[in-house]
């Protein structure tokens, strides 16, 4: 049965929030899979993702084609689904910690004293995950092109998740010393071989504006499609190669404002560019044409991620570029800030 899954955290108000999850029971002869979206809870692509992905995934239920479990939590943060703040959802960090609620995964799981609000949803959400054998953390950038995030101990297998989306580029990483949701699910991949996790990864699905039906009927067909080349549906899926580009993490270039002021691009989203290409430019005293100040590529590599908003503040992400060598400002961990 698609048993809706009764649950709930408490708020920072001490309300109880429901977490909305629903479970698939499958024939049990499949891999058992995870699937949530909006641990950010302003990237609401992939809620929209998966409400359009559920009803098929019930279809094959119904029909006794689900060979696997299948969990999905299409609002995986109701602590940050509450804050509105002067008509914008502040859903990236946690109001009362200051806390990235992408971070802390590790600390919040260990923790044996009575936790508080923030690390309580950590450790109801890590829990409906701590059973699958597939996990797929759906996010969004800022404005971006599809890509993703995997653990270079999936990867190349997972190059059919890359394909099945058509996901242009793989950020490959190793290490995570932050606790992001999906090195937590990695390490306990590590602690407990014997659960066979088969890939954990995030999906970015390109910008946080980028929100439609048919925005979202692809990307629900592509991971039905993985779903199915993996064994947790029955179904004969074509087999898809995969062009696009993998790339260690530290290779990725991570620009950031050097000044506050109007961001103007001059490179678009995908576009190659060339080492000292200038790729934007900041105005920081708009009237005044001495306070511009250019930003340029540090190496070769294709433009992947684009801050939305055009007015920035220094020290904010510019843009997330590829690269062919290991870039000089990269400090380690899975995510970027």
């Amino acid at each position: 049965m698609h048993d809706a899954l009764e649950l709930s955290v408490t708020g920072d108000s001490g309300a109880a929030l429901p977490l909305r999850a629903w479970r698939l029971n499958g024939r049990g002869d499949g891999p058992s899979v995870h699937l949530q979206a909006g641990l950010h809870a302003d990237e609401i692509a992939g809620m929209h993702v998966l409400h359009t992905l559920l009803p098929r995934l019930r279809e094959a239920q119904e029909s006794g084609r689900l060979a696997g479990t299948v969990t999905v939590v299409p609002q995986a943060n109701p602590l940050g689904l509450g804050q509105f703040r002067h008509g914008r959802l502040l859903g990236r960090f946690h109001d009362a910690t200051s806390r990235n609620f992408n971070r802390h995964f590790h600390e919040s799981i260990a923790m044996e004293r009575e936790p508080g609000t923030f690390a309580a949803w950590q450790k109801a959400l890590f829990a409906l995950a701590s059973e699958a054998q597939i996990v797929l953390d759906l996010h969004t950038d800022s404005e971006a092109l599809p890509y993703l995030y995997v653990h270079e101990g999936f990867w190349p297998e997972a190059s059919d998740l890359a394909a099945a989306l058509s996901a242009e580029v793989a950020v490959v990483w190793g290490d995570d010393d932050d606790g992001a949701f999906e090195g937590a699910i990695v390490e306990r991949g590590r602690r407990e071989p014997h659960a066979g996790l088969l890939l954990a990864a995030t999906i970015e699905l390109r910008g946080q504006s980028d929100v439609s039906d048919a925005l979202a009927q692809r990307d629900a067909d592509g991971i039905y499609r993985f779903l199915c080349a993996r064994g947790v549906v029955d179904e004969r899926v074509e087999h898809m190669g995969w062009e696009g580009e993998a790339v260690p993490i530290g290779n990725m270039e991570t620009i950031f404002a050097p000044v506050a002021g109007v961001l103007v691009y001059s490179c678009e989203l995908g576009e190659r560019v060339a080492q000292g290409q200038t790729i934007a430019r900041i105005v920081a005293r708009p009237g005044d044409p001495s306070s511009e100040v250019a930003m340029r590529a540090p190496q070769s590599g294709r433009i992947v991620t684009r801050n939305r908003d055009r007015l920035i503040a220094q020290g904010d992400v510019a843009i997330k570029m590829t690269g062919s060598k290991p870039s000089g400002s990269w400090g380690g961990g899975a995510l970027d800030p």
